[in-house]
């Protein structure tokens, strides 16, 4: 895992990537969602401890299934799943 210090070094670096909203896979790649080559979800896990990334996860997961009916539908329930992934790997990473 990349440092938090390392992340926002490469940020205010200003390597700024430019956001091409007609992209198919606002799940997994969402395009606002990257700077550089660094993807806000690796800056957050830089910056919490994995106990409160778990935290963080979780509550994402909730949220998108909690909202998919009213809101997002299919997309927010691949949100929800995509954040579940995301736990699971960081407990499976932590873990070796």
């Amino acid at each position: 895992m990349t440092s938090y210090y390392n992340i926002m070094k490469e940020i205010e670096s200003g390597s700024m990537k430019v956001i091409d909203k007609t992209r198919d896979d606002m799940v997994n790649d969402p395009p606002h969602y990257n700077t550089g080559s660094i993807e806000c979800i690796d800056a957050i896990q830089a910056a919490l401890t994995p106990i409160e990334f778990r935290g963080y996860c979780k509550g994402n997961n909730l949220k998108y299934t909690w909202r998919e009916h009213y809101k997002g539908e299919d997309e927010d329930l691949k949100k929800a799943a995509w954040y579940l992934d995301r736990l699971l790997k960081s407990i499976d990473d932590d873990e070796s």
